[in-house]
């Protein structure tokens, strides 16, 4: 299992962990991204760089 299948995974279990309701549906989500996120971070697949417009050649 990689950094990613691991982000989105624990992402999805904090988030389940919140609420009980539509909310907590909204919040799993916003926690599952944020954990796919970081686990592209970590994996070497996403540059944060390029995604907030800092370039490599700047």
């Amino acid at each position: 299992m990689n950094a990613t299948q691991t982000g989105i995974i624990a992402g999805l279990v904090l988030g389940l962990a919140a609420a009980q309701s539509f909310g907590t549906f909204l919040i799993t989500l916003a926690v599952g991204v944020i954990g796919l996120v970081v686990g592209r971070v970590l994996d070497g697949e996403l540059d944060l760089g390029d995604v907030f417009g800092r370039g490599k050649d700047k």
